[in-house]
């Protein structure tokens, strides 16, 4: 599972995956024919890929088959807008991505509000709320219109997820509506509580609509099984870690990679208040995101808790087996809770400042290195702790 949170995400995920694949694993990739014939059954094989935002990009590009030098090669190539001129470099390697794909002006929005906002009259009647609200109707600076195009024309052989031979899940959340929505090859589209699963987005459709983050990029209109336009943005508003999508897909290890880790105080770096409006945002945004992780942790260790306890409880009164096996299993039917599965979260250190400082949606080829890095370390030191 890999959250987001910009380039910075992505170039962390990357080095969580460098981290990865030194310590034994694979990442499974291609068609299913080309799956079968290179990664035969293996527990060290990654075979399922969720991803949210900066997250669904680096998953797709381990779905599609790309190695992790290849991705961190288009990253590092795409850095200047000289390069973004640049083809293929080698049959089947990935054209740079850069900020001609990740940033696409939102034109018609931008300039339509320029005329309507001059035509008010009187210009600040009801307040400085009416002007925002009457007046700055852009909808996103950019849009990730770019980005779907990217994967469309230079990453993906066929842009369909029955095409993959992993799983690939793309989370998104639905813009007028209260819900969850999970793009995969599935059957057909259907509701499960709050989620919606649904089989009608092409994967570079189901990118943009995951990577769609307010105000910076206006949502994504996907149309659906009837036609019928519905739009999209960032996949990690309703949910910050989508791991269940894993384990409900029989998984049974999750890794879940992200990016935000609040600032802790230290001598060196001094109190925040002293950093401006954008970092101070970025801490509260990050201690809100932290504490809906750190919640979800909670619940899952709360319910192993609890079935422990349960089971122990009736071993001891002498309920028989079948009861206890009974029960057990209706309270697993009730959470949809995977006991079996184990999890392991990877995030930068507390102490990692630089990483919590850099630019979230930096190409600059010292930063995203000093990133990469980052993910790398955490991922060693938060494996290690796992004995693997």
């Amino acid at each position: 599972m890999l959250s987001g949170g910009g380039i910075k995400a992505a170039a962390f995920h990357v080095g969580v995956c460098l981290a990865l694949k030194e310590k034994g694993f694979n990442f499974a990739g291609g068609s299913p024919q080309e799956m079968a014939q290179k990664y035969p059954k293996d527990e060290m094989t990654f075979k399922t890929y969720v991803g949210s935002s900066a997250g669904a990009v680096i998953s797709t590009f381990l779905a599609a088959g790309y190695s992790i030098n290849d991705v961190l090669e288009s990253f590092q190539l795409g850095a200047g807008f000289q390069d973004a001129k640049k083809t293929h470099s080698q049959p089947g390697a990935l054209k740079p991505l850069s900020y001609f794909h990740l940033f696409s002006l939102n034109g018609g929005n931008i300039l339509g509000f320029l005329p309507g906002i001059f035509k008010m009259k009187p210009l600040i009647t009801g307040g400085l709320e009416a002007l925002i609200k009457n007046g700055f109707k852009i909808n996103g600076l950019f849009t990730t219109g770019g980005l779907e195009r990217y994967f469309r024309k230079y990453v993906l052989t066929e842009n369909r997820f029955e095409s993959l031979g992993p799983n690939l899940y793309i989370v998104a959340t639905q813009l007028n509506h209260s819900r969850k929505v999970v793009f995969g090859n599935f059957k057909e589209t259907k509701k499960v509580r709050a989620i919606k699963y649904a089989n009608y987005a092409t994967i570079s459709e189901a990118i943009a609509a995951s990577a769609a983050l307010p105000p910076v990029f206006a949502p994504y209109g996907i149309k659906d099984q009837k036609g019928t336009t519905l739009y999209y943005f960032d996949g990690e508003i309703r949910d910050t870690l989508s791991t269940h999508v894993a384990s409900d897909h029989d998984a049974d290890l999750v890794i879940a990679s992200y990016s935000i880790q609040p600032y802790h105080f230290t001598p060196e770096i001094g109190s925040l208040h002293q950093y401006g409006i954008p970092i101070i945002i970025n801490q509260a945004l990050y201690q809100v995101v932290e504490q809906k992780i750190q919640s979800a942790i909670a619940h899952k260790q709360s319910m192993s808790a609890v079935l422990k306890t349960i089971d122990g409880y009736c071993k001891e009164v002498g309920i028989a087996d079948e009861h206890r096996e009974r029960l057990i299993q209706i309270i697993l039917d009730k959470t949809s809770f995977k006991p079996n599965v184990d999890y392991i979260y990877i995030h930068p250190k507390e102490s990692d400042h630089q990483m919590f400082f850099a630019d979230h949606f930096s190409l600059n080829a010292k930063t995203l290195a000093m990133i990469v890095r980052s993910g790398f370390k955490a991922a060693i030191s938060t494996l290690r702790k796992h004995n693997i």
